[in-house]
């Protein structure tokens, strides 16, 4: 019975820690537009292209409306999704699963009362050698959008 509790306990510790792995978030100073745009040049100076830009705040917003809902998440908030065809062509050759961590993210946002504050956030990957390259092109872009 105590080796049970003690597997049972390990596993909520570890999907408590897994839950809190889930995403790296940065904060940077600046503005939400030329943090954004500092964030769309490091990806293209990797001759890398922007796909989409989901505007997720605006969506809550107005869902919000509809929904009865008025706090404010976000002052502004938008996930920039992209995309590396060597990065992902070699990690989808190790393993085809890894389909599911493209295409790539980083989520620019803002907070209410907050001024001057915006945060990055990308996904964390599994640390293993076929997405080490994905969390490695993600944290380059970061470091050149908030230098």
């Amino acid at each position: 019975m105590t080796r049970l509790i003690a597997v049972v306990l390990g596993l909520l510790i570890a999907l408590s820690a897994a839950a809190n792995d889930g995403a790296k978030v940065l904060a940077a100073k600046g503005t939400f537009a030329d943090v954004k745009d500092d964030v769309v040049a490091a990806i293209g100076k990797r001759g890398l292209v922007v796909n989409y830009v989901a505007h997720v705040g605006d969506m809550l917003e107005r869902t919000g409306r509809d929904l009865g809902k008025a706090k404010r998440i976000y002052e502004q908030a938008e996930v920039i999704e992209f995309c590396s065809a060597t990065v992902s062509r070699a990690m989808m050759e190790a393993d085809p699963q890894h389909l599911v961590y493209c295409p790539y993210t980083i989520a620019v946002y803002t907070l209410p009362g907050k001024p001057g504050v915006v945060y990055l956030a990308h996904r964390t990957y599994p640390r293993t050698a076929a997405l080490k390259p994905v969390a490695d092109l993600l944290q380059g872009i970061i470091a050149d959008a908030t230098k």
